[in-house]
């Protein structure tokens, strides 16, 4: 059994751009962050980068940050890191600057690392309890960066629907921080993928809680190519099941059909089933139905080929082997070549007149970097071309 203060209870508060770092402050204080976070030992930030280019409910807003910041430092926390992981699809650092955190951690001295750099130790992590399915995917051994051991961690998701798991939050937020490049590998298993990795955070942090932000929440195939809606929500938990419940609940999904929901409240990691989960502040019984839909989008599709469809057989050489960059060069070639450019910025342009969206804006130099076609991602596409074109060759001659 696992007992932690704030288990089973939510913090849920509705929000403007106007008093958004007191309501910020506030919904931490109801969901009881004092009591779940020791003060005397480093209090990390797991600040969530989906995308290099900024898109509403994407990523990590920069409200959600420096509210999150300033309610920490108002009670006595003075140890803050920000924690940053980079993906084989998103450049970290660009990603920073263009979401807008680099200039709130600036703003208030709180110092990043960036646990995919080569000064950072990973290292075998043997949990006390046995593993669902991470042993199997990492056969040589589970690797964890020492860094994150030992240190209270706030993750920081936004609401938003995922073309593997139905909906991604505070659970799947730990999934960049303690798994490593390889973690594609386990897209196939991911639901129970994310139940091991909240066993290993209840191990591994003193403390844990979880700060939501749903001003701008996602609907469709996310973490990137959603449709974006003004929510004006906030949610706050010590328990990363019972958050990522109650914004599934909200989003219009049932969370214990949700295998990591339903995993996780079975093996007493938390509460998920909504009935059993203490609401404090916002009745979100009176909140209209959002109806979300997960959808997925011609990459994700090709991807659940590999994973659970007819190209299973073939899993292992296409995203484990040298020819692994194909893959990169799907994604990139999908969202930053296509998808950004032709659909996204009219999106993006749109929001910019939301008050959310001019808020984004106001926040460091005033500008939004809206890229078109990059030459840099235009050249990766084409290489990656080339190198599909090679393979498909290769093999056809092989036939023959």
């Amino acid at each position: 059994m696992t007992d932690f203060a704030g288990k089973g209870t939510v913090a849920v508060v509705k929000t403007t751009p106007e008093t958004i770092l007191e309501d910020v402050e506030r919904v931490m204080h109801l969901a009881g962050f004092e009591a779940a976070l020791p003060k005397d030992i480093t209090t990390g930030l797991k600040i969530n980068i989906s995308w290099q280019t900024w898109y509403p409910a994407c990523s990590s807003t920069p409200w959600q940050i420096e509210g999150a910041i300033r309610a920490l430092q108002a009670a006595g926390y003075s140890d803050l890191m920000g924690v940053h992981n980079d993906t084989v699809v998103v450049d970290t650092r660009v990603g920073e600057f263009n979401n807008k955190h680099r200039a709130v951690t600036d703003r208030y001295d709180v110092p990043c690392i960036y646990l995919y750099e080569e000064d950072f130790e990973w290292f075998e992590y043997v949990p006390e309890r046995p593993l669902l399915v991470l042993d199997k995917v990492y056969p040589q051994g589970v690797f964890i960066p020492k860094a994150l051991v030992g240190m209270n961690m706030i993750q920081l998701p936004t609401v938003k629907t995922h073309v593997f798991t139905t909906i991604t939050g505070a659970m799947k937020n730990a999934f960049g921080g303690l798994l490593h490049r390889d973690r594609h590998w386990t897209h196939s298993v991911i639901h129970d993928t994310l139940v091991d990795l909240l066993m290993i955070q209840h191990e591994i942090h003193p403390g844990l809680f979880a700060l939501m932000d749903g001003t701008f929440a996602g609907d469709g195939p996310g973490p990137r190519a959603m449709r974006w809606h003004q929510k004006d929500i906030l949610l706050a938990s010590a328990d990363q099941v019972a958050i990522d419940a109650i914004s599934a609940h909200l989003q219009g999904f049932d969370p214990m059909s949700l295998r990591f929901i339903r995993r996780a409240h079975e093996m007493d990691l938390g509460v998920g089933d909504p009935r059993q989960i203490q609401i404090e502040g916002y009745d979100v019984g009176q909140e209209p139905a959002w109806g979300f839909r997960q959808e997925d989008t011609f990459a994700s599709r090709g991807q659940k080929m590999i994973y659970h469809g007819v190209l299973k057989p073939f899993e292992k050489l296409l995203l484990r082997s040298p020819i692994v960059p194909w893959s990169y060069f799907a994604s990139n070639f999908y969202h930053n070549v296509y998808w950004y450019p032709f659909v996204g910025r009219k999106r993006v342009e749109s929001a910019l007149e939301n008050p959310w969206g001019k808020l984004f804006r106001s926040y460091g130099d005033g500008e939004v970097v809206m890229p078109g076609m990059e030459p840099k991602t235009v050249l990766q596409a084409l290489a990656g071309l080339v190198a599909l074109t090679a393979l498909v060759i290769t093999g056809i001659v092989l036939l023959t």
